[in-house]
């Protein structure tokens, strides 16, 4: 990896870590959710602590695809209307979405593992096969079977999601302003940080990793 690359991995190590401390903080100001939040609230903290390690840890394709089946059992999870949500239709599914998208996506990242996951010493070894193999046989997981139109399709819903998160909490500029602004408005910590997850992982989806 160049080093702006590295920058780059750096900076959103640092913005998964902060996401795991918060909501760390936020499970302590408020314990005693319910077994589905406190499910959601882990499969969380699990995708966030393995995004900040992902660039600076090696992987091999055992332990790989095992963590791939289980963030795609998390993003089904976060598909499936359970309890209380069952009843609150539509709305409750469109703001899980997001975070079933998320899930999908470390599980693709996982499906397709990049050299630059290695460390120094395994690095060239895996950069010159991987170099030599599936790319030239053309059986890249990333040139088959739509693997770039699903990484862009996964990167394009979480900026989205992101960019709408991020702002949401922000002043309106019409004056009529609707009740879910003014709630995001008054606990603006939790759409940041799904904000800056969702952007984290959308970067994190085409850079190498």
């Amino acid at each position: 990896m160049g080093t702006p690359v590295v920058l780059v991995h750096c900076m959103l190590t640092l913005l998964f870590v902060v996401v795991v401390l918060h909501g760390l903080a936020r499970d302590v100001r408020a314990p005693g959710p319910g077994c589905r939040d406190r499910a959601d609230r882990l499969l969380h903290a699990a995708m966030a602590g393995a995004m900040a390690a992902m660039p600076w840890i090696h992987v091999r394709a055992g332990p790989a695809a095992m963590a791939s089946g289980v963030f795609t059992v998390g993003a089904v999870w976060f598909l499936v209307p359970v309890g209380h949500r069952a009843v609150k239709g539509t709305a409750a599914m469109a703001h899980r979405l997001p975070h079933a998208a998320g899930m999908a996506a470390m599980a693709w990242m996982l499906r397709v593992p990049h050299p630059g996951t290695a460390p120094p010493h395994e690095h060239l070894g895996a950069a010159s096969e991987y170099a030599a193999g599936p790319r030239a046989l053309g059986t890249d997981p990333l040139h088959v079977h739509g693997g770039w139109a699903i990484t862009l399709s996964l990167a394009s819903c979480l900026l989205a999601y992101a960019l709408w998160s991020l702002t949401r909490p922000m002043p309106s500029l019409r004056s009529a302003v609707s009740a879910g602004r003014r709630a995001a408005a008054a606990t603006p910590s939790r759409h940041v940080t799904d904000g800056a997850m969702a952007l984290g992982t959308a970067v994190m989806l085409v850079l190498p990793h």
